[in-house]
């Protein structure tokens, strides 16, 4: 039996996954080893095999900058008066009503 000639596009645009691949696909993490396994149970990090990254130099003149204002104040909720705090439901709807109208 055999799928679908539609169904087969969409199983195409998935993300490829370690059983679809005949053996030798191993998608892992990006994580890297940083060291080794003891016949202990422990583990020994070996600092030459350790991601270290270097700033620049110049660094505080570069002209351009990240897309986030560096002026951003920091926002606070206001939860005064409700003893579950912000993860109120009464809480949300009220608001919700408040900023779409009533439904």
């Amino acid at each position: 039996m055999r799928p679908t000639a539609p169904l087969l596009r969409r199983i195409r645009r998935l993300a490829l996954t370690t059983k679809m691949v005949n053996g030798g696909y191993y998608k892992g993490t990006g994580s890297g080893s940083m060291g080794e396994h003891t016949k202990h149970g422990g583990y020994h990090i070996k600092y030459e095999k350790v991601r270290t990254y270097v700033v620049p130099e110049g660094l505080r003149n570069f002209k351009l900058t990240p897309f986030v204002t560096k002026n951003m104040q920091s926002l606070k909720g206001d939860f005064e008066g409700d003893p579950k705090g912000g993860l109120s439901g009464e809480r949300y709807l009220e608001k919700w009503k408040k900023e779409n109208g009533m439904d």
